[in-house]
């Protein structure tokens, strides 16, 4: 205590006695009112404001205060609602028709995983009403306009223009106004102002002389105030101009599918100039720049049925997916490299590809009839090589778009276009273009990014018609001969212009694909929901081969594989090979009949085969290939599934006694090595033999004996496989690590994983190598697999596994690799992050995926030995330490030194020199054995340690001897046993958590602070999860946690305070997120823990702080406990955390009770009602303990607004806008809509009044300064004294005033002048910087809610209280807000008579004070027609040439045109776009005519209890 009056004594201004004093003789005794009174020496009963008060013990005070309301509104203030939280288990979203599931039944153990992944329910946690909180704050600028509906128009003089509706009208008036002195016979003008014999009397006042009782008079005014009233304030008070609140956690977007910008193309038609034999086309994308591949082929048949019929002897049924006309691709990368490349290819026949293709440039459509013969006589031919070689097929011809020519050509037309690419266009057309009107979607939401000018959304739909194809050539058909010709493609000159076409027209509908396509199947050939008539000729999505890494969890089953067949080189084969086709099977054996039927078909055909057959180049020993075949992975693979590949030759001419294929060679993948899917670039041998008997497992790299192969065993086959699974992670390190922890499973040694054998001896040691190993692994496939991955860390976390008889602690290795993956994917994924650094992966897989394990609403109950079926669940759950009841302490469980770390000692007697000091000497004092570090719970439904009423003597003693630790030291397994009568078994992930991240250091701990928010949610989700199946919801707070749980959490966030404190210095982005990652965290442990537990945590944050800002005076650390404070006051249930509903007590006499709270009868005579008043208003101890964060926000207010402390004066709109969303949060607040209520919720904000009367001198002045209307006001050097006789600033007065005295006819002040003592706070008073206008607004409007909605007899106590002086400044501050919201007239103009209007206003202005001079003149006397023939021949009378009052006739013209403002502003609407609209500007008129009423009104309530009070 010594160490903490010395702070105290070093911050405090002056001591008790002379503050007592001084307000004594200031205040007149009254109740205080500002925060000086209480940074004085801290007494018993005094604490600074500087420093946060300790609470009351918020669950104690409900148990000893019950309510006495039963039910109603008021009832709901005092606790959480039942339904607060609930976990949610929500169907995810499918988009297929069926779901994606693997068709084996018998699967193995990481299949089954990875199924229950993509198809499991969303665990989601639901606060039901945390929208409710002022993260959410319905008076946002966006939501404001619907709550403003139906408000009344407010009438003001200063909208009475005159009205043009009528020319006699206006000239009538013009009339009245022109009026002079020389214009009439006895020269005076107030004689002739008036013109009596045609002037009206006015009507009378009804009941004006009536008799009546001031009490009715003042019963029916009030009643008259409180009729038509606006129920919330803040929905007429404009919103703080912020962007997101910082407050605002948003929902995360749910895991999905990922698509990139996807393009529509239709093939309409393809038409050649003889038709001959049937055409078979393919489309692709190509990246260029990038040279890869970038979707799968699309194949498509446009043939006529009479063509198709010459291929009947080979095609069965054509399956309806085949028929496909029309695709969907997908591009995640956009650029100007990426081209549609179009493939043509035909039915084998003899001759090579130039020899084919001869009759297709050669003969013309318009000489059919001409060579009819040589036409009938090729397409006999064709018939012919049909029906023998029809499964065959040979290159014909290709061509390519520019696709991004062509979507910026169509984006710039202005209707669906038709665009004709031919031979001599494609000049112009291939060259680049950007369009600058394309709108780009540069995106990361689930799409794309890429070159930002590549927008495939926003283009019109094009027809595309292209007229000539490329021949192929034999000998350049390889991808990389494609790059070549697309890159020449785009130069001017490019060489392909100059070869020979084949003339054809094939037509193309390209286009955005529409959100949700109707018949459209997935590449795995799956019906997209709407699927409405299954006989529909479908759209086929095209799988994407994306050109970088796409970081997107995988969400669906797929186990695709493609084979591309690239090149054979057989030069050095002896014997005939020369028309060369490769048949590719896939293989579960070696049994010719055990090729499996994976294969898909292309078009026109089956859905799948069980061969697939390469193009054939004509008498091409070493023929290049272009093929791709697709194949449906088996979800489960064994060491006998294979590839298997025969090379055939073709005889293309039919010989007798002459094979059609004759077998030259044979090679094989297998498709497992090591266990591992093998993948990638193959250059094979081939054997010129059938490969013997369990050839399947070995690799044909391997030299068999007795076989012969082509050129002597070297590898002669090029061939590239690429996996698109979400099954096999293709990574090395990730395959190692669910490789043996599916070993665990499976409880089955030895295990061979890789090239090693792993024996149950080493799987320990192998095991922690590869969690380390993890760090390794390649981003992407982490990111693919990691809910998966991140499931299965975690059940290593909270069910240890048993290896060998011992229980292997995981939890350090987990913890440690975790941090990792969520610090890369934090670095190199950081553009899908949130305004608080959430990478949205992340929090994606906390909101929806996680889960503890077993707490599947479907599985037994966590206390029942079963084999898991939760997330990441490893089964067989007999392998590890589960809830599994023993006396006897198995002989094979070595526990003698298993302990925790005791984090924290409240023995430790002073403050220690840094946070981070007070960290090391506790977890130095404690011995700590991280190789241990395990912590054994009791489960699910056991109740906290020494809280078990059965809990044995000895039991009782050894907590008593543990009393000063706050986490369990357990030294053996007989201790253990004695004090729970249970094996330590099943960890709590989030007690486990809690301890990792408290003992890291070093890197560890840098990485977890690093990402402090993920581990906060994690843990936040584990609590809720766990007290949720466990029932212990409705249990009593204090009892939900064991108390070395809270102790650990009592460090965490005390070590991490203390490196906000330290380091926001250096690494100031680090500190933000540390800072707000915190706050959401206490913010959400308030939901479910002790809340009086709660706060002593935020309490200890702010003592931390507050020791750093107070030494440094650092705006930045202030700023961030701003932020911090918003955070935690943004909770939903933020005025029941007050305690609202409970009137305060003097320091000395114990809380009441809520009945007494809400009792309405109660008087306020006795001196202890009359402490209960003055606490209620001033930022006393009682006030501050009983309404905790309410009386943080308003001592961070009162502190920042000090004028002496000016270091903090850029906080000032800050922390005004804490109290201002709060306030227009609980206006809007449906919970509080009674007016009951919302006058308790109210009374958290008495001392707001008093805060606000001390800053008054630094408010800015709404009474001064020139307005926009021309209205002077005085300046803001002018002082007058106390009888108000300065004429120099009557005459500046505000123009209300003036108006007022020129109607009354009179030269006194006006009663409702402004008050001297306002005067007195003028610029040579203000010394310190003044508010903004913004600022004091924002204020002020806070100021009058509270008076609007305070109980009025609280009030008035108060109002009674207080001292003439005080009482003044009250009024000087109701006066300020008279001129804050003083209604300001609204006329909708142009900008060139925007001046025009202002120097009118300024005119009319001078005229009245004229008018009021003159009528004082001719009343009194003072003037005749002599002297003002004089002024008028000295220029001294301002005369108009048409007497206008309103100046020149010009200034005239120009009102008439304002006035029709009409057709101004449709002009305005055409030619300024930019100005706010006539409708904008007429409903801001409407709210600020609403809002002045509110507040004058609001006014006038507290004025009338201010006369009320005796």
């Amino acid at each position: 205590m010594a160490e903490r009056r010395a702070f105290a004594q070093k911050i405090s201004r002056t001591v008790a006695a002379e503050v007592r004093k001084q307000i004594a003789g200031q205040y007149g005794g009254s109740p205080q009112l500002f925060k000086n009174l209480n940074t004085g020496t801290i007494t018993s009963n005094t604490v600074p404001l500087t420093e946060a008060v300790e609470a009351v013990d918020f669950e104690e005070y409900l148990i000893t205060h019950p309510p006495i309301v039963e039910s109603g509104p008021l009832r709901d203030l005092i606790e959480f609602p039942p339904d607060d939280i609930e976990v949610i288990y929500t169907p995810r979203e499918c988009r297929t028709v069926v779901q994606a599931i693997p068709e084996e039944g018998d699967t193995d153990r990481h299949v089954r995983d990875c199924a229950r992944s993509y198809t499991e329910d969303w665990a989601i946690v639901n606060r039901k009403y945390h929208k409710l909180g002022t993260g959410f704050n319905p008076n946002s600028l966006d939501k404001q306009k619907e709550r403003q509906k139906g408000l009344p128009k407010q009438v003001f003089e200063a909208d009475e223009l005159p009205d043009s509706s009528s020319y006699q009208d206006d000239q009538d008036d013009l009339k009245r106004r022109s009026m002079s002195i020389d214009d009439t016979p006895r020269g005076s003008w107030a004689c002739s102002i008036f013109d009596l014999k045609n002037s009206l009397p006015d009507s009378l006042l009804p009941h004006l002389l009536d008799r009546a009782p001031n009490e009715e008079i003042d019963r029916h005014n009030e009643d008259q105030r409180k009729t038509n009233r606006h129920r919330e304030l803040f929905a007429l008070h404009p919103a703080l101009d912020e962007e997101d609140p910082i407050e605002r956690h948003c929902v995360p977007e749910v895991p999905k599918e990922h698509f990139g910008q996807r393009l529509l193309v239709k093939c309409l038609s393809l038409k050649f100039e003889i038709e001959i034999e049937p055409i078979f086309a393919s489309l692709a994308l190509y990246d260029v720049k990038e040279k890869k591949k970038i979707s799968e082929n699309f194949f498509f048949d446009l043939n006529s049925e009479q063509t198709k019929a010459m291929l009947r002897p080979h095609i069965q049924t054509a399956a309806i997916s085949t028929l496909a006309r029309s695709a969907i691709f997908s591009i995640t990368y956009p650029s100007q490299d990426v081209f549609l490349v179009i493939k043509l290819e035909k039915v084998l026949q003899q001759g090579d590809i130039g020899e084919c293709a001869e009759p297709y440039m050669v003969f013309k459509e318009s000489d059919a009839t001409k060579n009819k013969e040589k036409l009938e006589k090729l397409r006999s031919q064709s018939e012919q090589f049909c029906q023998r070689l029809g499964r065959y097929r040979m290159p014909f011809a290709w061509t390519a778009i520019h696709l991004m020519n062509i979507v910026n050509s169509a984006g710039s037309l202005e209707r669906d276009t038709e665009l004709e690419m031919s031979l001599s266009e494609r000049k112009g057309s291939w060259s680049e273009r950007r369009n600058s009107s394309i709108m780009g979607r540069r995106s990361l939401e689930r799409t794309t990014s890429g070159d930002e000018s590549c927008s495939l959304t926003g283009f019109r739909p094009a027809t595309l018609t292209i007229t000539n194809f490329f021949k192929q050539e034999g000998d350049r058909l390889s991808d990389e001969d494609l790059y070549k010709f697309l890159a020449d493609m785009r130069r001017p000159s490019s060489v392909l212009r100059r070869l020979r076409p084949i003339t054809a027209q094939l037509k193309l509908d390209i286009s955005p694909a529409p959100e949700n396509p109707h018949y459209c199947l997935t590449p795995d050939l799956l019906q997209v929901k709407p699927y409405p008539d299954s006989r529909v000729r479908p759209t086929r999505e095209i799988l994407e081969f994306p050109a970088r890494d796409v970081y997107v969890p995988n969400t669906t089953y797929r186990n695709l594989l493609y084979v591309n067949p690239q090149s054979l080189n057989f030069a050095n084969r002896q014997g005939s090979a020369r028309n060369i086709t490769v048949k590719v099977q896939f293989m579960n054996g070696e049994d010719p009949n055990n090729a499996m039927q994976v294969i898909f078909g292309k078009s026109s055909c089956a859905d799948f085969y069980k061969e697939a057959y390469t193009s054939v180049v004509y008498h091409n020993r070493s023929p290049d290939f272009h093929d791709e075949i697709k194949i449906k992975l088996p979800a489960s693979l064994s060491d006998h599934h294979h590839i298997l590949f025969t090379f055939y030759h073709v005889s293309c001419q039919q010989k007798q006694n002459t094979l059609l294929e004759t077998p030259v060679g044979y090679t094989w993948i297998p498709m497992l090595q090591n266990g591992r899917l093998r993948t990638g670039h193959f250059c094979l041998p081939v054997s010129l033999e059938k490969p013997p008997q369990s050839y399947s497992v070995l690799s044909p790299d391997v030299p068999l004996p007795g076989m012969k192969w082509v050129d002597n065993h070297r590898g002669v086959f090029n061939v590239e496989v690429v996996a698109v699974s979400t099954i096999h992670t293709q990574d090395q390190y990730l395959d190692r690590f669910f490789a043996l922890v599916h070993a665990l499973d499976e409880h089955m040694f030895p295990v061979r994983i890789g090239d090693m054998r792993i024996m149950e001896n080493n799987l320990e040691t192998e095991l922690k190598s590869s969690i380390a190993a993890l760090n390794s692994s390649q981003l992407e496939p982490v990111v693919r697999f990691l809910h998966l991955l991140l499931d299965k860390l975690v059940l290593l976390v909270v069910r240890p596994p048993v290896i060998a008889g011992q229980i292997v602690n995981l939890g350090q290795a987990s913890f440690e690799v975790i941090a990792a993956i969520v610090n890369r994917l934090h670095k190199y994924l950081d553009t899908s992050q949130d305004m608080h650094g959430r990478n949205s992966l992340l929090s994606s897989y906390i909101h929806y995926v996680f889960r503890l394990p077993s707490t599947d609403p479907n599985s037994p109950s966590p206390d029942i030995q079963s084999s898991l079926t939760g997330p990441g669940g490893l089964g067989g759950s007999v392998h590890y330490a589960t809830m599994a009841r023993s006396a006897v302490r198995p002989a094979s469980l070595n526990l003698n030194r298993s302990r925790s770390l005791s984090n924290s000692n409240p023995d430790i007697s002073g403050t220690p020199t840094s946070p981070d000091d007070e960290v090391r000497s506790i977890i130095g004092s404690k011995g700590l054995d991280r190789s241990n570090s395990w912590v054994h719970t009791m489960g699910c439904k056991s109740a906290p340690w020494g809280s078990s009423p059965g809990s044995a003597p000895e039991t009782m003693q050894a907590m008593e001897r543990c009393g000063n630790r706050m986490s369990s030291h357990t030294e053996s397994a007989s201790f253990l046993q004695t004090l729970t009568g249970r094996l330590p078994t099943k960890k709590l992930f989030h007690e486990e958590l809690a301890l990792q991240w408290v003992v890291s250091s070093g890197s560890v701990r840098e990485g977890a602070l690093q990402q402090a928010w993920f581990f906060f949610e994690l843990m936040v989700k584990s609590i809720i999860h766990h007290l949720y199946f466990a029932e212990r919801l409705e249990s009593p707070r204090k009892n939900r946690f064991p108390e070395r749980f809270m102790d650990d959490i009592t460090a965490l966030v005390s070590t991490i305070a203390g490196d906000i404190v330290s380091r926001f210095q250096k690494d100031l982005e680090l500190v933000e997120r540390l800072n707000t990652s915190l706050a959401f965290f206490l913010n959400d442990l308030l939901s479910i823990m002790d809340r009086g537990f709660v706060f002593t945590l935020i309490r200890t944050y702010w003592k931390q702080v507050s020791t750093k800002v107070y030494t440094l005076q650092n705006p930045t650390l202030e700023s961030l406990r701003l932020d911090f404070l918003r955070i935690v006051c943004s909770h939903e249930h933020y005025v029941t955390l007050n305690l609202p509903c409970s009137l305060l007590t003097p320091p000395a006499s114990p809380s009441p009770s809520v009945s007494s709270a809400t009792s309405q009868s109660s008087g306020f005579s006795t001196h202890v009602q009359d402490q209960k008043i003055a606490n209620m208003f001033e930022l006393s101890v009682p006030f501050r303990e009983q309404h905790f964060m309410a009386g943080l926000v308003l001592s961070e207010l009162s502190v920042i607004l000090d004028p002496d402390n000016e270091g903090m004066f850029g906080l000032h709109k800050k922390v005004v806008s804490v109290v201002h969303n709060l306030l227009s949060s609980h206006d809007s607040d449906p919970r509080y809509a009674d007016p009951e209520v919302k006058a308790r919720v109210a009374m958290l904000y008495l001392p707001l009044i008093g805060i606000v009367m001390e800053t008054l001198p630094q408010l800015h002045d709404f009474t001064e300064s020139l307005n926009q209307w021309g209205r002077p006001g005085g300046p803001q050097g002018v002082t007058v004294g106390s009888n108000g006789e300065d004429a120099e600033a009557e005459g500046n007065s505000m123009i209300n005033q003036t108006v007022a005295m020129a109607i009354a006819g009179t030269t006194t002040t006006s009663p409702m002048s402004r008050p001297s003592s306002f005067l007195l706070s003028s610029q040579a008073n203000r010394q310190h910087g003044s508010f903004s206008a913004e600022s004091s607004r924002s204020l002020l409007i806070c100021l009058l809610w509270v008076l609007k909605n305070a109980d009025e007899l609280v009030l008035q106590k108060w109002f009674t209280d207080l001292s003439v002086s005080q009482l003044n400044r009250l009024l000087d501050l109701l006066y300020l807000c008279v001129s804050c919201f003083e209604y300001k007239a609204h006329v909708v103009f142009t900008m060139q008579g925007k001046k025009a209007f202002e120097r009118m206003n300024s005119l009319t202005f001078k005229k009245s004070k004229d008018m009021k001079a003159k009528l004082e003149e001719a009343i009194l006397g003072s003037i005749g027609a002599r002297q003002e023939m004089v002024r008028r021949s000295r220029g001294q009378l301002e005369r108009s040439p048409s007497g206008s009052a309103f100046g020149s006739q010009e200034n005239l013209r120009w009102r008439k045109d304002m006035t029709h403002w009409r057709q101004n502003s449709e002009r305005l609407d055409k030619s300024h776009r930019s100005l706010r609209t006539r409708a904008e500007l007429e409903h801001e008129a409407l709210i600020d005519g609403n809002l002045a009423t509110e507040a004058n009104l609001i006014i006038l309530d507290t004025l009338e209890i201010i006369v009320q009070t005796d």
